[in-house]
């Protein structure tokens, strides 16, 4: 198996560690977090921080920004860019049902419960979070968090950068600008 150090050690890594465990693909060799130094997050070692990225990139390890995102993903395109020339890893969990006609890239994770239809295309770097649906003709841009429960009905796009709350529906057809916060919940026709 590969080895996969995650980066952010809060409630989006716990929740990115099942998905990983269940996934059967990487050993997660640790975790890198400036406030968690030393600790154990679900029984994986907090080793470092990000200065350690280019020293793990050569010992072979890919990578996963764990850090998660609500109002802004600044912290995660940061990540992002010190990862630049390191193997970033796609996490999808074996319990969300992805069509084989969709497109997820690189550094996007999938979690338990969620539905990406056909058609779907996912940019780099998302959150697909718990229970999500993203149905036919989706496009959602890098850096975009699909938060629990969300419904995005077919063909919305979702700019870069933004984040969809809990429960929150989208019509069909809806485009969200870049950057957009949309509240749990919430109702977009």
């Amino acid at each position: 198996m590969k080895k996969l150090v995650l980066i952010g050690g809060g409630g989006h890594c716990i929740s990115v560690i099942d998905a990983i465990e269940l996934q059967n693909e990487y050993t997660i060799h640790g975790i890198l977090d400036d406030n968690k130094i030393g600790e154990n997050i679900l029984g994986y070692p907090v080793i470092g921080n990000d200065s350690m990225i280019e020293a793990l990139h050569n010992e072979g390890c890919f990578f996963l920004i764990t850090v998660g995102q609500i109002k802004s993903a600044a912290a995660r395109m940061h990540l992002a860019n010190a990862l630049a020339h390191a193997h970033i890893a796609t996490i999808i969990s074996p319990k969300a049902y992805v069509s084989k006609h969709s497109v997820i890239q690189v550094g996007t994770v999938v979690l338990s419960g969620v539905t990406v239809n056909a058609g779907a295309h996912i940019g780099k770097h998302c959150i697909i979070n718990t229970q999500a649906n993203i149905e036919h003709g989706v496009i959602i841009e890098n850096f975009c968090h699909i938060s629990t429960g969300a419904m995005v009905n077919g063909d919305c796009v979702i700019k870069q950068g933004s984040f969809i709350g809990s429960n929150a529906t989208l019509v069909q057809g809806k485009i969200i600008e870049a950057n957009s916060v949309i509240s749990a919940g919430q109702f977009i026709k």
